[in-house]
């Protein structure tokens, strides 16, 4: 790669802050830690600045109580009965994963020094969220239902004769759900991150190419500002889709687990 020019691969590299090796093991605090801890603390101040139980509340108990509301209402609707014991679950893997979505698009890179770090942007860490999604699925199916959780292979009221092609059908289709998952959010972030850092460089080389006399950069510069905006508020749209869609797939397939249909 030439002097001066833009990775934009280089925003997902996982950099160790503090070095810790023990028994030969690297338990050395990254970035990526660092930003976990942080989305984690965002959410924590949120939750207890609305949990006040104020008479009159103030805005940011009904933002808490909002979004409470909002998770009750899908558990509700996507789980049905039973479905309550669940939503403590499915509001914290909401809200972490929003919260980090958008944490990761803040431009702290404006402050020289501060880069932000997108932690739903690494495949390790969606696919994390979405096997232990797929593990509690498991385990309340199996806890609940025995070995009749199998039947969820063999749809009702499907011949018999075309058993033998639709259960091994049903069967990878309930077991790709995990990678669905993670794959679904880890791309999409990903996706819209390496967009900014590209039209980033854009702008960047464009400015540069304008102040050493070429009319064309400034056009380049222009061009590539209305781009960052457009794509920075398709991502905030996204951050929010994304964490919807995880969410709400991780509770239709617990409905499954809980109701076998």
């Amino acid at each position: 790669m030439s002097a001066g020019a833009i990775n934009p691969m280089e925003q997902f590299e996982v950099g160790k802050l503090i070095k810790f090796d023990l028994l030969g093991y690297d338990l050395s605090f990254t970035n990526s830690a660092l930003f976990m801890f942080v989305v984690a603390g965002l959410l924590f101040v949120f939750m207890l600045g609305g949990m006040k139980r104020s008479l009159i509340p103030g805005k940011w108990q009904l933002m808490a109580e909002g979004a409470v509301g909002f998770i009750d209402s899908m558990v509700n609707t996507s789980i049905g009965k039973g479905g309550k014991k669940f939503a403590p679950y499915i509001f914290s893997l909401f809200f972490f994963i929003l919260f980090a979505n958008l944490v990761g698009i803040l431009p702290l890179a404006v402050v020289p020094g501060l880069h932000t770090f997108a932690v739903t942007s690494h495949i390790t860490v969606t696919a994390v969220l979405a096997f232990f999604s797929f593990g509690i699925v498991l385990f309340v199916g199996l806890f609940k239902h025995g070995f009749k959780f199998f039947g969820l292979f063999v749809p009702h009221g499907a011949p018999l004769w075309l058993m033998p092609v639709i259960i091994p059908v049903e069967f990878i289709s309930f077991m790709v759900r995990p990678f669905s998952l993670g794959l679904r959010l880890f791309v999409a972030m990903t996706a819209g991150h390496i967009l900014l850092e590209v039209f980033g460089s854009f702008a960047v080389q464009g400015l540069n190419a304008g102040t050493a006399g070429s009319p064309i950069g400034f056009g380049v510069w222009f061009a590539s500002m209305l781009m960052i905006i457009g794509v920075s508020a398709l991502e905030l749209l996204v951050c929010a889709i994304q964490a919807y869609v995880f969410a709400l797939l991780t509770s239709l397939y617990l409905h499954d687990a809980v109701h076998l249909h």
